[in-house]
């Protein structure tokens, strides 16, 4: 057990009232405990995920708490998806105590009681309460001002991305149906030219129909640049008149003309969140430093403060490996000894951010490639593809709190020294 656990298991006394409480997409459920674990409530209180819901709750431990003489509390509870954010704010508005357990946690620790790893509205709140009492759980972190922003923005843009991705497969999924050539004409199929094409006439017959010179003139009217003559145009013809697509018709081309409008509309959107992303950004403290790092882009560094929040709460980057689900860990048992590998007991989307931040990295940032090379190359524990560029990630989260913190320039030769031995060798 350590220290910081000892802390938190000293902050339930024999005064406090601990709450286990299980959240619930539309109702929560609450049980209440004293520090050695016994029971005062006599059920599972059922609240809804409104604000009648959170009154109902706030008068069952007022009178929890005049019933048994408790002078403090203390609220546990699953960080479930969003759906506990409301709640947060309505106790965090009324003075009390939120912590989080770990959902992982959880799931391990309720077979204790009937070994059945079951979900059980009735149950989990006493595991959680659990938790609790044993100093297993965190302080439920509410980012404020522009980190909120942040964190707001880059949620909405990760939603306007799996749409984007989600329509832009069904585009080329329509194109492999009714016009596949389309696709051998254009590498990409969201070129400009080509959606532009195929929103005045969808189906092959339609672009034979149409001809070379009205199909330069559309691009010609849209003011597009490039090699956008009548060659090109005798081109996409060439391919409509020896497709093997369907024959398709209305119903047809409304789709393609709704799935392009649609994902024009959420290239807009994307658009849009990034320039709210970047205005927001550039207000953190030392963030351009950051960016001045060849590979290092406003994408990465929203995504990274979204994830991470105010860097100051932190005291060392290791609780932001931890946080990432990065911490090595190893299992070993007798004469066993395990691998030594990574949690991923931690954020997926941060684990991903830094991942895709340390790729780029190694591309543009001869130091970090260095590093790379010298994980996969020394002489003792060399390492893996991935197990190199999880130590990369490592190093990048490193440099991204330093930067960030204490506002110092980042050094490459500094990097460099941290490899024990020249690359070259």
């Amino acid at each position: 057990m350590n220290t910081k656990q000892n802390e938190r298991i000293s902050q339930v006394s024999s005064d406090t009232l601990v709450v286990g409480v299980d959240i619930g997409e539309e109702k929560h459920y609450a049980r209440a405990f004293d520090y050695r674990g016994i029971e005062f409530s006599r059920r599972a209180l059922p609240f809804s995920n409104s604000a009648v819901g959170f009154n109902v709750f706030y008068k069952w431990l007022e009178d929890m708490k005049e019933r048994t003489g408790m002078k403090k509390v203390i609220i546990g509870c699953e960080p479930t998806g969003h759906y506990w954010f409301t709640f947060q704010k309505f106790l965090y508005d009324h003075k009390l105590k939120l912590v989080v357990v770990n959902p992982y946690s959880v799931n391990r620790s309720k077979e204790l009681d009937d070994n059945s790893p079951e979900k059980d509205d009735i149950k989990d709140p006493k595991t959680i309460a659990q938790l609790v009492r044993e100093g297993r759980y965190s302080i439920a972190y509410i980012p404020e001002g522009r980190y909120a922003e942040i964190r707001e923005a880059q949620v909405c843009r990760d939603q306007i991305m799996k749409q984007h991705i989600r329509l832009a497969n069904q585009i080329q999924a329509w194109l492999q149906q009714y016009f596949p050539e389309y696709l051998e004409v254009y590498k990409k199929f969201d070129t400009e030219s080509g959606l532009l094409v195929l929103e005045q006439a969808p189906l092959p017959a339609d672009i034979r129909k149409l001809g070379a010179e009205e199909i330069r003139q559309i691009w010609k009217d849209a003011k597009l640049r490039g090699r956008l003559g009548i060659s090109r145009a005798q081109t996409l013809i060439e391919a409509a008149q020896k497709s093997v697509g369907l024959e398709g018709g209305e119903a047809a081309r409304f789709r393609i003309r709704v799935l392009i409008s649609d994902y024009r509309r959420k290239q807009e959107q994307l658009a849009r969140v990034d320039e709210i992303l970047q205005k927001k950004v550039m207000l953190v403290p030392n963030v351009e430093k950051l960016l001045a790092i060849k590979g290092v882009g406003i994408g990465s560094v929203a995504g990274f403060i979204a994830e991470v929040g105010d860097i100051g709460r932190f005291t060392d980057p290791k609780q932001i490996q931890k946080l990432a689900g990065l911490e090595i860990t190893k299992i070993s048992s007798g004469k066993r000894k395990g691998k030594p590998g990574i949690s991923r007991r931690g954020r997926r989307r941060l684990r991903r951010v830094m991942f895709e931040a340390a790729r780029a990295l190694m591309q543009w940032d001869t130091a970090f490639s260095d590093l790379f090379l010298y994980y996969r190359t020394r002489i003792h524990h060399p390492l893996g593809s991935m197990q190199a560029k999880v130590a990369v990630e490592c190093k990048a989260i490193r440099v991204f709190y330093a930067i960030l913190k204490h506002g110092c320039d980042y050094d490459p030769e500094k990097l460099r020294r941290d490899i024990k031995r020249p690359v070259t060798e």
